[in-house]
């Protein structure tokens, strides 16, 4: 064997084993730039040596031309479904049923799973290669699309990963493995912007995303769609006694199989654990509509026998409803502290997640007309992140002719004002300023914590300011005196004294934090940060063309433009004189002569809970010593600052990424080393 030849074998067996760390482990060993000069190098000697290319080298993940059609291929043993429960007290009938058909002396341990919906896949090995992938189809006859599932990383396309390792077991010559191929919920929001981008039709939701994108004739469509797999089953070809020993037996031979899998002695503990996730469902980075339950004995699992199409041996504790149809009534328009006017649909009363909805968002009117939303339709409602309900979308089939179209309303629901929508922007928006919806709400952002953090002063308060006229723009705050509060309602001395202070202590806040309070529209934490450190004061920013607001990182043409032009309303830069005589801080928190603060330019992610400050208190403990904080990890996160039930997506992003992982009391030292 020739040198060339050698290196060949060797790159190969090295992308693979670093493919198993990436996809399968989570823990890569070397950088994306390392890991892609392998993967050159071997598609270089295979460019110059393309007798030498074979079926199972990486490269081929990615080749392959479209298919006219999708041929039929049948299972070496029915792929079954699972019976459903919703309550502790079916699990525990199924159990019993279990028991009265089993040998006697049967022992009963369980595995528990994620139920994650996604495509059913199934795999077949023949001499440790990949031969043909198919979907489970009726469970007895699936499609074969091998082309496609090759170009997924986490499939294996050869078995096992190591020859040499003998702690491996050895492979049957014949193997058919069973998972669940999804798209990562932290990816769909980006495909379905890349379809509309594109012109093409986003899909509803992760589980349709998977299926389409590995149902493409065109394998180099699905290449380009991130999805991943789960295994779960060893279908046909080796004698595993338990599906625990099925799980690390899986890994070994280098599938992917969840993290979130259990197994236990009790069933009470395997309840408690399917409701500690029920609890923490929308921490998966994919869709889960329930957990399994399995006998842990796969002899025992086979003795118990089928009932209809379900096995005995395994039952699917299915999670709250997340969707359900009903009917959409009529719109209902609000208006936000920015003036944008969102349509917000008043549903037939209907239960998600065991939440009674009767009200969701349609987001905009750009988004109501693509979707073809009409008064009258039965819709798709859907719970997002278990919390907010909006409309995915209408059921056209169950239409009868009566529904009628949604359109943007010509003037504001609550001034008469004129509204707007500029060309480059989906919001519709009222543009009257003395609009009593636009500033009570104004009020409430300027008060919140993310601004100037007034407490007190939440919406029932703002309301009651703005009613009785005392505050008619952002700067009479601070000109409020004990008497004007004691005229309302539910204020007492002590009570009017506690806002009184609030306000006092809100203007020695960093100069940012007033500039997300006056609600420029578009400006946020992250820009008014950027603001803040380029130009370190409020003069200089109200002086600022738009050509230099737009060069800032992190503030584009859209924010620069809402900032010139806000700054260039008189009656704004009045407010802005008004608080500035009032005391209110118009500068930095650092002050010129401090010297650099301990986590300056710096950025974080907190996940968790921290023993020591709520996630409030550490947020401002870091950006009090210059850091930044934002809600998701990136490439550009520093650290990722860990409590007490992290959460997953998190953790396994800062682990993709090679994100440093630190806790409170690192956090502190950061901090206290610096100042020693």
């Amino acid at each position: 064997m020739t040198d060339e030849r050698q290196r060949l074998e060797e790159l190969r067996r090295l992308i693979r084993y670093h493919d198993y760390r990436y996809y399968v482990l989570n823990s890569p060993e070397i950088s994306d730039a390392a890991y892609d000069a392998l993967f050159r190098e071997l598609q270089a000697i295979e460019a110059r040596h393309p007798e030498w290319i074979t079926p199972d080298s990486p490269t081929q993940r990615v080749s392959g031309e479209p298919q006219a059609g999708f041929r039929r291929v049948r299972h070496p043993r029915p792929i079954l479904s699972l019976a459903s429960v919703t309550s502790d007290e079916e699990v525990w009938a199924w159990l019993d049923r279990a028991r009265r058909l089993a040998p006697k002396g049967a022992r009963f341990d369980f595995v528990v799973e994620p139920k994650i919906d996604g495509l059913r896949v199934v795999l077949t090995y023949l001499d440790g290669q990949l031969r043909v992938g198919a979907t489970r189809g009726d469970g007895e006859v699936g499609e074969d699309i091998t082309a496609n599932l090759r170009t997924v990383r986490d499939v294996p396309l050869s078995i096992p990963l190591r020859k040499d390792d003998p702690s491996v077991p050895p492979v049957p010559r014949r193997l058919v493995v069973s998972g669940e191929a999804y798209l990562p919920v932290s990816r769909f929001a980006a495909l379905n912007a890349e379809l509309e981008k594109s012109g093409e039709r986003p899909f509803a939701n992760p589980r349709n995303a998977a299926a389409g994108s590995l149902r493409q004739l065109d394998p180099r469509v699905t290449a380009a769609r991130p999805i991943r797999l789960f295994t779960y089953a060893i279908v046909d070809g080796d004698g595993v006694p338990t599906q625990w020993e099925v799980l690390h037996r899986l890994r070994q031979w280098g599938f992917p199989t969840t993290p979130d899998a259990r197994h236990f002695d009790r069933l009470e503990d395997a309840l408690a654990y399917v409701h500690e996730w029920m609890a923490r469902r929308s921490e998966l980075d994919y869709e889960a509509d329930g957990m399994v339950i399995k006998i842990n004995d796969l002899a025992l699992q086979e003795a118990l026998g089928v009932a209809g199409r379900d096995p005995r041996g395994a039952v699917a504790f299915k999670f709250e409803p997340r969707e359900a149809v009903t009917r959409l009534r009529e719109v209902e328009i609000q208006v936000g502290s920015m003036g944008t006017l969102t349509p917000v649909a008043v549903l037939d009363p209907v239960h998600i997640g065991g939440v009674r909805v009767e009200h969701a968002t349609l987001h905009n009117f750009q988004d109501v007309a693509r979707k073809d939303i009409r008064l009258g339709d039965m819709v798709v409602v859907r719970r997002a992140g278990d919390v907010i309900p909006y409309v995915v979308g209408p059921v056209t089939s169950l239409r009868t002719g009566e529904e009628r179209p949604i359109e943007a309303p010509k003037e504001c629901p609550v001034c008469g004002g004129p509204v707007i929508q500029r060309p480059d922007e989906v919001a519709v928006y009222c543009v009257n300023v003395s609009c009593p919806a636009i500033f009570v709400r104004r009020l409430e952002v300027f008060a919140s914590r993310g601004a100037m953090d007034i407490e007190g002063l939440g919406s029932r308060v703002a309301h009651q300011l703005v009613d009785s006229g005392l505050v008619r723009d952002l700067s009479d705050l601070y000109y409020l005196r004990e008497e004007d509060l004691l005229r309302l309602e539910g204020f007492a001395r002590k009570r009017a004294e506690n806002l009184l202070n609030a306000v006092e202590a809100s203007k020695e806040r960093p100069l940012w934090r007033v500039l997300v309070g006056l609600g420029i529209r578009h400006v946020g934490q992250a820009a008014a940060q950027a603001l803040e450190q380029h130009y370190g004061s409020i003069d200089a920013i109200m002086r600022a063309r738009q050509e230099e607001l737009q060069a800032i990182e992190g503030i584009g043409p859209t924010i620069a433009r809402s900032v010139v032009e806000f700054f260039a309303n008189p009656a704004n830069r009045r407010v802005v004189e008004r608080m500035r005589a009032a005391g209110v801080r118009m500068e930095p928190e650092r002050r010129a002569g401090e010297g650099r603060r301990p986590l300056e330019g710096l950025t974080f992610v907190i996940t968790g809970t921290l023993p020591g400050m709520s996630r409030e208190e550490a947020t401002a403990y870091i950006e009090a010593h210059g850091g930044r904080v934002t809600d998701a990890v990136s490439r550009n996160t520093d650290f990722l600052v860990v409590g007490e039930a992290p959460g997953g997506t998190k953790m396994r992003r800062a682990q993709e990424l090679g994100t440093p992982v630190i806790d409170e009391a690192r956090l502190r030292e950061m901090v206290e080393q610096q100042a020693r």
